[in-house]
């Protein structure tokens, strides 16, 4: 199949204009980082966070540069550490006087066969991808519900927790659990105005995936899109950036499926 040309890069329009957010695993050029900026364009403040000290603070300088220091600002934090998330709330908080949105992007994959699986690989990858998400969803549920004017939390899902995958069992098992997390705390927000929806995304490129998946792979698994190539990562922060606004008011406990493929 010919991969179909990528659209066009929407130019902001206002859709977050005045809130503040947070982004975890941001620090990056895959989906987290492309969020950030996203944001940014659609006129949020952004605290942006990552285990990757360096490379965070590299992107920070690269946004603050573009959108103004006072728009964006990085404090490194490793998902898996109650303390370090405790403190990014804590800090987003302070600095914004509020917080209105949290974009739970942290997630570690791999693959292994089950059979091979040590204990090591399998609670890692579910430590960060499932067990983050839900620290960064209840630190940021007790901020908000006791703030008492609502907010909007987006988790990063994949569609790996729908569909088998060789390999994969820890990644999908994680995943499928961040789908049940995001529809069970929606229905516990939902009595203090906070919403809680997932994206979904089948195939979104980043440089991470380069290094953990061979190219023959990306390339089969490309050519099963309808389009026939992988997502950029921009594309998937607009559907992030679509449940953080007004436009998606009535939708709370959602996965919604960033894919072109459906088998």
């Amino acid at each position: 199949m010919t991969a179909v040309e990528s659209p066009v890069y929407e130019p902001g329009h206002g859709l977050l204009k005045g809130r503040s957010a947070v982004i975890t695993a941001a620090a990056g050029a895959g989906i987290g980082g492309a969020t950030a900026r996203r944001f940014l364009e659609e006129g949020a403040r952004v605290l942006i966070s990552d285990a990757h000290t360096r490379r965070l603070k590299e992107h920070e300088a690269e946004l603050a540069g573009e959108f103004g220091a006072s728009s964006v600002a990085a404090l490194p934090c490793d998902v898996t550490d109650e303390s370090q998330v405790r403190a990014l709330f804590e800090t987003a908080a302070e600095a914004h006087g509020r917080l209105d949105v949290v974009v739970n992007n942290a997630g570690l994959g791999g693959t292994s066969d089950l059979a091979d699986m040590t204990d090591e690989q399998w609670t890692r990858v579910l430590d960060v991808t499932l067990n983050g998400t839900f620290r960064c969803t209840r630190a940021a549920l007790r901020l908000m519900r006791a703030d008492g004017r609502g907010g909007v939390i987006v988790n990063n899902a994949s569609v790996v927790g729908w569909r088998a995958q060789a390999g994969q069992a820890h990644y999908a098992a994680a995943k499928a659990g961040v789908m049940a997390l995001t529809r069970c705390a929606a229905m516990e927000a939902a009595g203090y105005g906070v919403r809680v929806n997932a994206v979904s995304p089948s195939l979104a490129m980043h440089p991470h995936l380069v290094k953990v998946t061979t190219p023959e792979l990306l390339e089969e698994l490309a050519a099963r899109e309808a389009f026939g190539r992988y997502a950029e990562p921009w594309e998937v922060a607009n559907v992030i950036v679509f449940l953080a606004s007004g436009y998606s008011s009535y939708m709370t406990g959602e996965v919604v499926s960033v894919s072109s493929r459906h088998a």
